[in-house]
């Protein structure tokens, strides 16, 4: 199963999906973008993940275009509106997780939060979808 995580500048949100999503989603080919990445992870999305124990330092910001010609099973955008580029999958969901850039570690902490019960959540479905079949 290919899952996709998208934002607009790959460096904070969709890192932390990503990181999440290595963690939950055993057995799962993860992957992140953005339709105008920022060219790095940032160090507080990095911080506030080590809190947790996921280590995303080794992960890089990168842009729809660096994608591999995969046919996605899961695209999940983290943020809404125009602002998000779009990926066909077979199944999408938004989650329009406030973009922490630019703020302090609570705001950091506040998104990784969130964006971990989406993928707790999401991983539950998935789960259950694959022994529905």
């Amino acid at each position: 199963m290919n899952v996709l995580f998208l934002c607009k500048g790959n460096s904070c949100r969709s890192q932390i999906a990503e990181g999440f999503a290595r963690r939950y989603l055993k057995g799962t080919n993860v992957f992140s973008a953005g339709s105008k990445p920022e060219g790095f992870v940032h160090p507080r999305a990095i911080e506030v993940m080590a809190e947790v124990g996921i280590d995303i330092s080794g992960q890089r910001s990168k842009g729809i275009w660096e994608l591999p010609p995969i046919e996605w099973d899961v695209v999940i955008t983290v943020c809404s509106g125009d602002k998000c580029p779009y990926v066909p999958g077979k199944y999408h969901e938004v989650w329009d997780v406030p973009d922490p850039y630019g703020g302090d570690l609570r705001t950091y902490r506040k998104a990784r939060d969130e964006i971990e019960c989406h993928i707790r959540r999401l991983a539950r479905r998935l789960y259950r979808m694959r022994f529905s079949l």
